[in-house]
Formats: structure tokens, C-alpha cells, sequence
């Protein structure tokens, strides 16, 4: 059983010692352990320090592409070296590297294809109440695109059992953790939750420069995630909210047409042409929905092409790939 820990890294010369030393070593129910780097385009020392700590295994964008397109990059490199257990953490220190027997154990113990750390960012003394809020609300909005119950579902310290990576098709170029939550969550993959509480803070976040952004990019995720995988909901409600605003005016010149003598009157002609327009878009928006529904399952055909091309690309191995 190999288990593959995955580490995004841009210039993290001074905080990647840290991850090094505080990686288990040895786990119960893993033959071996292998780390690889992914190196985002970093200009310091990275590179040479994660060889003084005995990675063999590196990953290297000349230039910076961002921590999505890295998970996505290293997702295929960790299966490509055989992975059983995929485990993502972060070259930061942010995430307490001791747990990663605890976070990899409901896969060993097939309760759970993907395991997710919550950090329990309400107790965070770093994190703002500005901050804390729009993680808590952020969290909600995606909890309700996934239909899922997760407490922090952009939480960075993840594992995934084989099976779960070959069947994630990250396309993201922004918030990963949300569009692969959703993902998995679609795939029916089993979620476990594991409480943790991070390191001390060691540097500020360079993912986004302030919440706003953050909010902006992931809503972009989601909505697309909406629409991939439940365009119908969406374009469904739309349409019919539109209907119910279209047939108000159009009842109300319905009973006009009864009570009055002259129901073609301009203010009455108002009702007829206002509601005709929003049940016209209405009906464009239930067109719509049918449209993407027949993507959605295109969408679906596709990947499960993509997966059988992984297989044969990566091979199955492992002994947690379940059998159908």
C-alpha cells in the first residue's frame, strides 16, 4: 500500500523544513510513503531544500500557475507513481503533518473515499471575525451546491483513496477544494470529517489578497458547478420565478378584459406586454435547463471515458480500488 503526501509549494524555503521533519515516517497499513513536491515557479531555495530533506519526487512549473492547476498536475503525477492514498497538505506549515495517520484511516478502513480536515476556523485566533464569517458562509453556499454537510469545505488537507482521484476532473483555475468537493460529493463518493487544530500561523496567505476576491473567484466555482451538475435547479427556479412574475399582469388584464369595456386601454396594454415578456423568458430559461441537462449528461459519458483512459494510462493498482 503506497501512500503519496502532495506539497503545492511557491518559495517556501523557510517553512517547508518544518513539513519535512513533522512527516510521519511510518504508518500502519502503509509499505511506503513517498512525498511529492510540486514546485509552482518558486525563485528561493525550495527546490534544494526539499533534496536536503530526502524528496526524491518533484513536480516543477518553470512559472507560477496558480495552487488549482498544481493540485490538478499533481493528482496525475501521485497517480502516475502508483498512489493507493493521494494525501494533500501544504508547504506553509499550516496543517499539522502528525495527523496524517488519522486523516488516511477511513480510507484504510473503507469507510470513506475522501477525507477532508476541518479546522475548525471559528477557533482560529488569527483568522477575523471578517474572515470567519465569510468561511462560514461561503461554506453554507457550497454545502447547498454539493448537498453535502461539511464544516470547512475549503480546507486545504485533504486525502483521497484511488478510486475518488480517478474520477476527480478538476478544470478550475481557482478554488480547487470547492469545485472538488462538488465534484465528489456528484460522484457519490463517501466524505469523513476529521477535527484538526493548525499550527501557528508562520506567514500571510497568498492564495488571494483579501476575502473579497476570494468570494468573487469561488462564486464563479460554484455557479459553474451549479450548472454543470444541476442545471436543471437552477435554470428550473429561474424559469420559474419568471413564470409566476409574468402571469400576475397577465391575470390582471385577464380580469380587466372581463370588468371592463375597454381592456386594450394603453395602461391595461402594459400588463399584457410586460407579462408576455417574462413568460417568454421564462420559457427560455426551461429551455435552457433542458439544454444543459443533455451537457450534464454528456458531461458524465465523457468522464467515465476519462476514467477508463486513467486506468489504463495509470493502472488500477491498489488494493483499495473497489470492484463493481
Amino acid at each position: 500500500m503506497k501512500l503519496v503526501v502532495m506539497i503545492p509549494c511557491l518559495n517556501e524555503e523557510a517553512t517547508l523544513p518544518l513539513v519535512l521533519k513533522s512527516m510521519p515516517k511510518k504508518i500502519s497499513g502503509i509499505d511506503k510513503i513517498e512525498i511529492l513536491l510540486i514546485d509552482d515557479g518558486s525563485t528561493d531555495k525550495t527546490i534544494e531544500v526539499a533534496k536536503k530533506y530526502g524528496v526524491k519526487h518533484f513536480l516543477i512549473h518553470t512559472a507560477n500557475q496558480g495552487l488549482s492547476r498544481s493540485f490538478r498536475h499533481g493528482l496525475n503525477r501521485a497517480l502516475e507513481m502508483g498512489a493507493d492514498i493521494i494525501v494533500l497538505t501544504e508547504g506553509d506549515n499550516q496543517y499539522p503533518q502528525d495527523r496524517i495517520p488519522d486523516l488516511i484511516k477511513p480510507i484504510l478502513e473503507g469507510k470513506a473515499d475522501t477525507v477532508i480536515a476541518d479546522r475548525q476556523t471559528q477557533t482560529i485566533n488569527h483568522f477575523s471575525r471578517r474572515k470567519k464569517f465569510f468561511q462560514k458562509f461561503g461554506t453554507m453556499v457550497l454545502n447547498l451546491a454539493a448537498g453535502t454537510n461539511i464544516p470547512d469545505a475549503i480546507s486545504g488537507f485533504r486525502a483521497y483513496s484511488r478510486q475518488a482521484a480517478l474520477q476527480l476532473n478538476p478544470i478550475a483555475d481557482y478554488s480547487w477544494a470547492t469545485e472538488t468537493t462538488i465534484q465528489a460529493a456528484h460522484k457519490g463518493h463517501a466524505l469523513a470529517i476529521l477535527p484538526i487544530t493548525t499550527n501557528p500561523k508562520l506567514r500571510e496567505s497568498r492564495q488571494f489578497k483579501s476575502s473579497w476576491e476570494h468570494i468573487r473567484k469561488s462564486s464563479v466555482t460554484i455557479i459553474r458547478a451549479f450548472i454543470m451538475y444541476r442545471p436543471y435547479a437552477l435554470f428550473f427556479s429561474v424559469g420559474g420565478v419568471l413564470l409566476v412574475i409574468g402571469l400576475i399582469p397577465l391575470i390582471n388584464f385577464t380580469i380587466l378584459t372581463i370588468t371592463t369595456k375597454n381592456p386594450f386601454g394603453p395602461h391595461h396594454l402594459q400588463s399584457l406586454l410586460i407579462g408576455s415578456m417574462f413568460i417568454i423568458i421564462s420559457f427560455v430559461s426551461f429551455a435552457l435547463g433542458v439544454i444543459a441537462d443533455l451537457i450534464r449528461i454528456n458531461r458524465i459519458m465523457t468522464e467515465d471515458l476519462l476514467e477508463l483512459q486513467k486506468r489504463q494510462l495509470y493502472g488500477d493498482g491498489g488494493g483499495l480500488v473497489k470492484e463493481p
